[in-house]
């Protein structure tokens, strides 16, 4: 018998590890660290935003000359994507288990084809305060140095999502972590009671004996953290106190926009209040201006790079 896909949908450092673990702690639910398993194949028919050593927007040409001649084009290829994700998914899966749960943080880029391509599959959104999503990238990927420009893509990806959610809120459940952590008790119910799998409160507990083989994932939590824990809900303050970060947050929180962080459940004018609250040391300012600008030159020349090639894969 097939499982059923659930997919975790969130930016990376959104808590979705801990939601991961909690969740794989019920019988009934498989998962994997990170499967990324369905990335390539999306984008095997898209000539940008990929690139390979056989060329990729030939390649995206030529498989989708070969999807046009299927008896129902692009419906026949993504039926075959679905059957060989959920085989696998199956493959994977636990003996007992009708769920395989796929976090894949990177998802964003694909969040609307996941839902044309598995209709039958759940889908649980993870929020969590963008401050605290920038300043766990800056202090676990980066090492508190001011290195965001870098993952840009994955924090603009909270726009893809947002407007996700918004198309699909009849279908689709969302939590936020602050939630998850600050009042588990309530938070949790709501995720398995849309998963159709009755909530053990045992599993608040249990899921610290919960081990996912894989290299990818939270390299931090998962060791700090055996018991739901909110200690890390104000962490971010203390890596955003400069001017120069609070100025990029600011920034980054207005791009974001009003609409989109209310369907996400936070407050744009309390988040901007909390931004001003924080002290503004001088500390790393130069630093982090040079990084920025640094980062800022890079990417024009990697777009220059990009223009002057172009007509030659074309």
């Amino acid at each position: 018998m097939s499982v059923r896909p659930i997919f975790l949908l969130s930016l990376p450092r959104s808590g979705s590890t801990l939601a991961q673990r909690v969740l794989a702690a019920h019988p009934q639910i498989a998962t994997a660290a990170e499967p990324w398993l369905l990335l390539p194949h999306v984008y095997a028919t898209r000539e940008r935003g990929m690139a390979a050593e056989y060329t990729q927007p030939i390649a995206a040409r030529a498989i989708s000359e070969f999807v046009r001649s299927l008896p129902e084009g692009d419906r026949d290829y993504r039926q075959a994507m679905h059957d060989f994700a959920v085989d696998l998914y199956t493959r994977a899966a636990d003996e007992g288990s009708t769920y395989f749960l796929d976090k894949t943080p990177r998802y964003h880029y694909i969040v609307e084809d996941l839902f044309e391509i598995f209709p039958e599959a759940k889908f649980v959104f993870l929020w969590r305060n963008p401050l605290a999503v920038v300043a766990s990238i800056v202090e676990t990927w980066t090492k508190g140095r001011w290195n965001v420009d870098r993952w840009q893509g994955d924090l603009r990806g909270i726009a893809s999502l947002a407007d996700a959610f918004e198309a699909h809120r009849e279908t689709a459940a969302a939590v936020r972590y602050e939630d998850l952590v600050g009042d588990p008790e309530a938070a949790w119910p709501g995720i398995f009671e849309h998963l159709e799998l009755p909530f053990d409160p045992g599993l608040l507990t249990r899921f610290s004996d919960v081990t996912i083989d894989g290299s990818m994932g939270d390299p931090t939590g998962v060791q700090r953290y055996s018991t739901i824990s909110d200690e890390p809900l104000e962490k971010w303050r203390s890596t955003l106190a400069n001017p120069y970060r609070k100025r990029w947050c600011r920034r980054y929180l207005l791009w974001i926009g009003r609409h989109r962080l209310q369907l996400m459940g936070y407050d744009l004018d309390r988040l901007l209040a909390d931004l001003d609250e924080l002290g503004s040391s001088p500390r790393s300012v130069p630093s982090d201006a040079f990084r920025g600008s640094y980062w800022a030159i890079a990417q024009q020349r990697k777009r220059s790079a990009f223009k002057r090639m172009a007509p030659r894969i074309r």
